[in-house]
């Protein structure tokens, strides 16, 4: 059988000081389907800054494509605990969400542009 390199779509590279599991492939393909492989890294996934409350007054998104973008993000999480509160912070509003949030979400992805190498 040999030794395990792919399971569930996590990478799995069997070392002698451990296992490193990733998801560097399914990463790249999802910064090429919103188009941002060769965009500017950001340092941190989401801005201290920030503030994603309600924001009626805020342009409405497409929101398959929002929904799609977190989705995505949600199953990253497997191997990314380093973004799991972005996500979940962008996660919560799905009902109607504004371009404050989508480009909450594009700044996780610049994030994990320059990161995309790391796993657990």
């Amino acid at each position: 059988m040999g030794e395990l390199n792919f399971f569930l779509g996590l990478q799995i590279k069997q070392r002698k000081n451990g296992i490193f599991i990733s998801q560097t492939k399914y990463l790249r393909e999802l910064l090429k389907k919103y188009g941002l492989e060769q965009a500017k890294s950001a340092n941190t996934p989401m801005s201290s800054t920030i503030s994603l409350d309600v924001d009626e007054n805020g342009k409405d998104v497409n929101l398959t494509k929002y929904r799609g973008m977190i989705g995505s993000l949600l199953y990253l999480t497997a191997s990314r605990p380093d973004i799991q509160f972005s996500v979940g912070m962008c996660a919560r509003d799905q009902l109607a969400p504004k371009q404050s949030y989508e480009e909450a979400v594009k700044r996780i992805l610049r994030y994990l542009v320059g990161t995309q190498s790391l796993g657990i």
